[in-house]
């Protein structure tokens, strides 16, 4: 037998094939609020932060959000190939540039911007920077008008539902604008005409109407509510425009329900803002913006940037921002078309119409919505159920996987704690069936062990929504 004498050399620890997770790092402690004085290897970086995030919950199985939480693996490949691009540079990247330009020309389409009417329009973040813009264009415009008057530009006001977006109060608050809100009663839970026009005066800069209200999934009834303006002007002279947060709904009603006037067709609708990463069925973070005509975008808001090698508009609140989401709108546009957006929007809303109807008829709760608008809907317990609450089903359904949120409504109906459900691209019928019978499941628990008092948890929370 041959003999062999060994080798004395020094194995480095970033030359090990075994995972260090297991064994080196097993005793050793990744700190989390500092950086490390060491770097680790790939595999091992990954690992860790992969172990904290099965934490998370299941994005497929969150009936909270309205955010797209599944795309087709070739979008996501185009995705990541486009990740490395920078938006801001459209010198660098001008194809990229000239599909966000074509996505601009396909909503103003779908949204009936008149012929001829040079509508414009750019990407954003998403619909809160959208929203940002949108309300910065009423405010300048007001202002613009009022100084030409010879006339007090100093008390802005911006007339909504209380059901509004927060970001709408963050533009109220960080432009100084006064925040007019409508309050939501019994019986009506968003914005409607008479109520929105006897808020407006000289100072209003302008009428947020809500496509798709995040408290119960209804649309605002805009075209109500422009003809209410009308009025207004009519009888007492103050022009006011209206902005549409079509957040949710500017990807959803011109496939569901093309009848519906709610975009530039009707001539007091003067901006729109919508997001991509929602129902426009893009992972975050983009969204769209657009006004009618140029004049609608004040010309002194744009900004004329020269920027490596060209002379760039833009109108943002942002500057460096990936051109992924961007590219994969325009995937969308092209992959699915009038007809594919049409079938995947009906078949979330078959989904939601059919949640809602299983739920009303388990006996202890009441549909405020059905889904009939977005596929979204929401629904509470009846007066005479004490022993338990929203808050706990939510919990226990959690318990389960199923993330379905419990909150209470704004100002004036903060007694109303509600539960709401929203359908999004890749919650199949299957799926619906399985959370209806969870959701059985756990109102019998709860009927039997009824919950006297609500665990410290849940009180917090209830306190969180109620301020």
């Amino acid at each position: 037998m041959p003999l062999h004498t060994q080798v004395d050399e020094s194995i480095q620890d970033d030359e090990l094939d075994v995972n260090p997770v297991y064994v080196r790092e097993l005793t050793s402690e990744i700190p989390r609020y500092r950086l490390p004085a060491h770097g680790m290897l790939p595999r091992t970086a990954l690992q860790v932060v992969r172990d904290e995030l099965i934490l998370d919950g299941n994005a497929r199985l969150n009936l909270a959000t309205f955010v797209t939480t599944w795309m087709e693996p070739e979008a996501e490949l185009l995705m990541s190939e486009c990740a490395a691009k920078n938006m801001i540079d459209k010198d660098e990247y001008p194809q990229t540039a000239e599909l966000e330009r074509r996505c601009v020309n396909i909503l103003g389409s779908l949204w009936n911007a008149p012929a001829g009417s040079a509508a414009t329009g750019c990407s954003t973040t998403g619909s809160s920077e959208g929203c940002m813009l949108g309300g910065m264009a009423l405010l300048w415009r007001w202002r613009a008008r009022r100084q030409a008057a010879g006339l007090d530009a100093t008390k802005p006001n911006l007339v909504m539902g209380s059901n509004v977006q927060v970001c709408w109060e963050k533009f109220c608050r960080y432009w100084q604008v006064e925040p007019r809100y409508v309050p939501m009663v019994p019986g009506r839970l968003h914005l409607r005409g008479a109520e929105a026009a006897a808020k407006c005066d000289e100072n209003t800069i302008g009428v947020v109407a809500i496509l798709g209200s995040t408290m119960d999934g209804s649309y605002e009834p805009v075209l109500e509510i422009s003809q209410a303006l009308d009025r207004l002007q009519a009888e007492r002279g103050h022009d006011v425009p209206v902005h549409v947060d079509g957040a949710s709904g500017g990807f959803v009603a011109p496939f569901l329900q093309p009848d519906l006037e709610w975009d530039f067709r009707v001539p007091r609708v003067a901006s729109i803002n919508a997001s991509g990463h929602k129902y426009g069925l893009v992972y975050p973070g983009v969204g769209w913006v657009m006004w009618r005509t140029p004049d609608a975008l004040p010309e002194d808001l744009i900004f004329r940037v020269n920027y490596l090698g060209g002379e760039m508009p833009t109108f943002a609140l942002n500057f460096s921002r990936p051109g992924a989401q961007v590219a994969a709108q325009y995937y969308n546009f092209i992959r699915l078309g009038h007809e594919g957006y049409m079938r995947v929007h009906q078949a979330c809303q078959d989904v939601a119409l059919r949640l809602s109807g299983e739920i009303a008829k388990m006996g202890p709760f009441e549909l405020l919505s059905e889904g009939r608008d977005l596929p979204v809907f929401a629904f509470k317990l009846r007066d005479d159920i004490t022993g338990y609450s929203v808050f706990d089903l939510s919990e226990r359904l959690r318990m389960r996987g199923w993330q379905v949120p419990a909150y209470t409504f704004p100002d004036d109906m903060t007694d109303t704690a509600v539960m709401r459900i929203v359908v999004r691209n890749g919650f199949s019928m299957d799926l619906a069936d399985l959370l209806l019978s969870d959701l059985r499941l756990q109102v019998r628990t709860l009927e039997h062990h009824p919950q006297t008092q609500p665990p410290p948890e849940i009180q917090h929370k209830r306190q969180a929504f109620k301020h």
